[in-house]
């Protein structure tokens, strides 16, 4: 069974959000803050119901996510002066801080996982995956238990 690609890839996923998480459990986050942390910084000013479209997440996970987010300091609601129904998201001073370690966090369990390939091997599988992920339908840097296609309606802890 080792030897099939599928499982192979079933088992470093699953073995690395498990150490991604144990990285993140001192800060008490989780993955799924990350990843809604890394996109925010990327299209900031956007409301939660645009943000979840482009993301592909569920409302309700990403309600939860961004409740989660906001309590802990990092992030803010702000009416959309545009729309009075509607919030735009925005990180926080705090937030911004945290992502930086954050990132510091992921660049060193990526470097974990890669270091027993050289560059090419490296720059090879990523573009491999990438296509893997692509012909599959999932949508980049998107979990697939936050993908609304996936049936669930709340992030995976």
């Amino acid at each position: 069974m080792s030897h099939r690609a599928g499982f192979l890839l079933a088992q470093l996923g699953t073995h690395r959000h498990r150490r991604f998480a144990e990285r993140l459990a001192p800060l008490a986050l989780h993955p799924r803050h990350f990843g809604l942390l890394s996109h925010l910084a990327l299209d900031e000013g956007r409301s939660q119901q645009a943000l979840s479209v482009a993301l592909g997440v569920h409302r309700s996970a990403m309600v939860t996510l961004v409740d989660d987010l906001e309590r802990r300091g990092l992030v803010e609601r702000r009416r959309d002066p545009s729309d009075r129904r509607a919030y735009t998201l925005h990180l926080t001073p705090v937030g911004r801080e945290l992502l930086a370690r954050l990132r510091l966090l992921a660049e060193d369990d990526e470097g974990e996982l890669m270091s027993v390939l050289d560059p090419a091997e490296r720059e090879q599988l990523v573009s491999l995956l990438q296509r893997l992920a692509e012909s599959q339908g999932l949508v980049a840097g998107v979990h697939p238990d936050l993908d609304p296609r996936s049936g669930a309606d709340h992030p995976a802890t």
